[in-house]
């Protein structure tokens, strides 16, 4: 795919996952959220969230299947959204629940599991998006890739706290959907890592010695080929006044 191609799906992608948000806006600034205004932006923001998780994870296996290297450059947009939109979610809380309250923050995140659940996925989520850049990537070396490999334990973490909050209302349809989804790419993940050869553990094995020929082997050798010039041994050589026959 040509660079400019690129450059425009990039974009197409990027207006993609900033829609939900503006919807949001757009409803609030008409006064079109409902009766529960708080409730359907918790429950929008939430689902986004899953969403652009799913399809930030759904990158790997879609470059890995057509071989082709360009989808990974969608990743680090994707996954920045994703905590974009777990940041409104968690701000909703924070505001327009709890209102700015430490205490009944605090109270929350003990008596709920399901908040707690949420609030420790969005810790997870948080040094993810600091590090999205080429500074930090530098910076950190082969650790970078082992600090984003947290993100295989924030999506169960992000299902199990959707699945919590819909278990006091009996409604697990949803939750199994994305439980699904995230069971169906992690575990491509550890079939593809279990696939993968691995580098033998022991010493390298010695290469077979060649035995190597003597000079006298090479002279003789030399001598008895036609058309090649025979090359003297200097040690070999008569001296100077010996005669060149015995």
């Amino acid at each position: 795919m040509t660079a400019s191609r690129l450059r425009w799906l990039w974009w197409l992608i990027w207006i993609a996952a900033a829609a939900p948000f503006v919807r949001l806006f757009v409803l609030g600034y008409l006064n079109a959220l409902g009766a529960n205004p708080v409730e359907f932006i918790t429950r929008s923001t939430g689902t986004w969230t899953l969403v652009m998780l799913c399809v930030t994870l759904v990158v790997r296996p879609l470059q890995r299947l057509t071989r082709q290297a360009w989808w990974l450059r969608f990743r680090r947009m994707l996954g920045l959204w994703t905590f974009f939109y777990a940041s409104v979610h968690l701000m909703t809380w924070v505001w327009f629940d709890q209102w700015f309250s430490l205490e009944a923050m605090w109270h929350d995140v003990v008596k709920r599991p399901f908040i707690t659940v949420g609030v420790l996925s969005w810790l997870l989520l948080l040094p993810l998006a600091l590090t999205s850049n080429h500074a930090s990537m530098r910076a950190l070396g082969r650790r970078w890739q082992s600090l984003h490999r947290v993100i295989y334990l924030i999506a169960p973490l992000a299902v199990l706290h959707f699945w919590w909050h819909k278990a006091g209302k009996n409604d697990l349809f949803e939750p199994a959907i994305y439980g699904a989804i995230v069971a169906l790419l992690l575990g491509w993940r550890v079939f593809g890592a279990w696939r993968r050869p691995r580098a033998p553990s022991g010493p390298p094995a010695s290469q077979p010695q060649t035995s190597q020929p003597r000079p006298s082997q090479v002279r003789r050798t030399m001598a008895s080929t036609p058309g090649t010039r025979q090359r003297v041994d200097p040690r070999s050589a008569p001296a100077v006044g010996e005669p060149l026959t015995r």
